[in-house]
């Protein structure tokens, strides 16, 4: 049997997937993991969880988060989300990060305290300028 294969990446997948093995995105993709984590254990406990211990609305929202954060045109210099100036995350979405971010941003400083730290030492740079053309 032959097996099908898929097309090669694109340039700018690639572009994409290089960044986010930049220290700084990979530290932002793991605090938001970390913080959805514990959100999704204290509110949805009991529901069937996946892989990464997230139940099913919750995987979708992480899932949204990353890819979101691959396509950030600011790329390493990623501002945190609060100080961007491009908000690239739906309304629907936002809530949901800001509902999260509410309950595990206070219990993060206990259980993660290096990420919580590293997260509020992003939080006080400030927002590179908007950056022209598209990227990514």
């Amino acid at each position: 049997m032959e097996r099908e294969t898929s097309p090669p990446p694109s340039a700018a997948a690639e572009r994409r997937a290089a960044r986010m093995q930049t220290p700084r995105l990979q530290r932002e993709q793991t605090t938001f993991m970390t913080m959805l984590r514990m959100y999704c254990g204290d509110h949805h406990a009991g529901i069937a969880t996946d892989a990464e211990g997230l139940c099913a609305d919750c995987a979708a929202l992480l899932a949204y988060s990353r890819k979101r954060l691959a396509a950030c045109p600011f790329g390493p210099e990623k501002p945190t989300c609060t100080n961007c100036q491009i908000h690239c995350y739906g309304p629907r979405q936002r809530e949901q990060t800001r509902i999260v971010m509410r309950h595990a941003g206070p219990r993060m400083l206990l259980r993660h305290p290096v990420l919580a730290l590293a997260h509020v030492l992003d939080g006080q740079r400030p927002a590179p300028p908007k950056p022209r053309g598209k990227v990514g």
